[in-house]
């Protein structure tokens, strides 16, 4: 079994900001896999179902992007996972160009609070994870205000193509091919420079 989760805000007034972008994605699978996130439960909003044949829990955790971890060891602990093999988390990256993705399987938090939650609460930073490239076009501006706001329309353009690649990125790291995932996918960045 696989949890896949997508970081973000609860509440509609984060709904299509950057910071949402995880959650947004964790959609887009739930839809493309037929899987309803619905069911609230572990602190998150979660969706059971299967992708190519693999037992997955979708889920959008609900305790706002800095306490992310709440929900992760909560959903790693009753579904009895190895959060350094059977976790993926899904999340906004200003570091990437819109439109880019970078898969990792482990690695500091950087900047993102998300990730420092998760790190504290799984003791380690040993977790596949996949960074949704949101730009940086805030100049000197304030970060959470930038990462709070709405993507432009031709980022949103390219967002969907790059949802649909985080899509095959999840069925190829789900059948161990995280490297393969790596090779296919992490180097559109460089490609788009």
């Amino acid at each position: 079994m696989f949890i896949i989760a997508g970081l973000g805000n609860p509440g509609r007034e984060y709904a299509g900001t950057r910071h949402n972008i995880g959650f947004e994605t964790i959609d887009y699978i739930a839809q493309k896999a037929g899987i309803d996130v619905i069911e609230k439960k572990h602190k998150a909003i979660i969706g059971k179902g299967y992708i190519d044949g693999q037992k997955v829990i979708l889920a959008k955790p609900q305790t706002y992007m800095n306490l992310s971890g709440e929900s992760l060891r909560e959903l790693v602990d009753y579904y009895k996972c190895d959060h350094e093999t059977e976790v993926i988390v899904i999340h906004d990256d200003i570091a990437l160009d819109a439109g880019n993705l970078r898969i990792r399987k482990k690695g500091s938090a950087g900047s993102h609070n998300g990730l420092k939650s998760i790190i504290n609460h799984f003791g380690n930073d040993t977790f596949v994870r996949i960074k949704m490239g949101v730009g940086d076009k805030r100049g000197n501006g304030d970060l959470a205000k930038y990462v709070l706001g709405h993507f432009d329309a031709a980022d949103k353009e390219k967002l969907e193509e790059t949802k649909a690649c985080a899509y095959e990125a999840v069925k190829l790291i789900m059948a161990g091919e995280v490297d393969k995932a790596m090779n296919l996918y992490n180097k559109k960045n460089t490609e788009q420079k």
